[in-house]
């Protein structure tokens, strides 16, 4: 294993994380089993005793699962000099059979973090813990994939080898390049650029609808939804080579690094907030109807609205400058 303070932050947070999954799981069970809050019997107010420390202490942990995606890569792109033929992040994640998968179960689990924490909060808005069954059923869907990152990302890393022949980014990125990070790089750069705007403008009009009159909310999460997907092909297709300016660069990770001026942390970041507060308006919406809720759940829903303008319209801003400022055409 190659050893340095991201990698050991990354394992050590994500052991302790499956960890506090795991109990939260296992509390879940507990909870869909018993929980009745019009019961004053001492196993209820156990139940709500324990639920609230792991729904605390796992709030924590899913931040970081959030952050972690962030650290891994920079971990990766920190590495690549250890590895013959790497420049970047591509080149580390491709030393190993795992380096992949684990970015994309990364990835995966950041979304459903989030959507598990906008849960979290509208529950803690009822009085009457009105989402408390509902979050634990989510959490049990939510905890395979994050354990399996547990033990995938540990196999990555326990498995890099210095003296690994690695592939560059330009291979891996390459139109002329074999896979589907190749299959990206050959959609062609107008048409990818064009289908962007249309996304981000339909999902920034459909959430300020929204945040207008409260209407939509099914239409606006899943159009913002589709921005990350749809997002991440235009910056490999698109809106990376503008930043090189030179069309055959299409590599998403050295969009991280000093030459280009970290632009890649602000640009993805900005994308994946703006896709999951977006998603969050229709996650929460069919609650409305909760007593508890009638008052305070509309209010959320305007914020994470309010939130998914202002990361999707920053992604749009960024990518848009870059393109207009770039000395490349195509």
């Amino acid at each position: 294993m190659i050893v340095n303070p991201a990698v050991i932050a990354l394992v050590g947070g994500a052991a302790m994380g499956g960890a506090l999954v795991a109990a939260a799981a296992a509390q879940g069970v507990a909870v869909l089993r018993g929980w009745d809050l019009a019961s004053g019997s001492e196993r209820q107010l156990a139940l709500e005793r324990r639920t609230y420390l792991v729904t605390t202490l796992l709030g924590f942990a899913l931040a970081f699962e959030v952050a972690s995606l962030f650290l891994f890569v920079y971990a990766a792109d920190a590495m690549a000099p250890l590895f013959t033929g790497a420049m970047c992040a591509a080149g580390s994640l491709k030393a190993g059979p795992w380096g992949y998968p684990v970015l994309i179960l990364k990835l995966v689990n950041a979304v459903l973090a989030g959507l598990w924490l906008i849960l979290d909060r509208a529950d803690q808005l009822g009085w009457d813990y009105p989402l408390v069954k509902v979050k634990y059923a989510a959490l049990l869907l939510l905890a395979p994939p994050a354990l399996a990152e547990v033990a995938l990302q540990a196999a990555y890393f326990a498995g890099l080898r210095p003296e690994v022949i690695t592939s560059c980014c330009g291979s891996l990125f390459g139109e002329g390049g074999a896979g589907f990070g190749s299959d990206l790089a050959s959609l062609p750069a107008r048409p990818a650029l064009w289908g962007l705007a249309a996304v981000l403008a339909a999902a920034l009009g459909a959430q300020a609808w929204f945040v207008r009159t409260g209407r939509g909310a099914v239409a606006a999460g899943a159009l913002a939804a589709a921005a990350l997907p749809v997002g991440l092909v235009a910056v490999v297709s698109a809106v990376s080579p503008y930043v090189y300016e030179l069309p055959t660069h299409h590599c998403p990770f050295c969009l991280l690094q000093r030459e280009y001026g970290w632009i890649g942390y602000p640009l993805y970041g900005a994308l994946l907030l703006g896709a999951v507060a977006g998603a969050g308006v229709a996650l929460v919406h069919p609650f409305r109807g909760r007593p508890s809720l009638a008052e305070p759940l509309p209010r959320l829903q305007r914020r994470l609205a309010l939130a998914s303008i202002a990361g999707l319209g920053a992604f749009a801003a960024i990518s848009a400058w870059k393109v207009a400022s770039s000395g490349l055409r195509m």
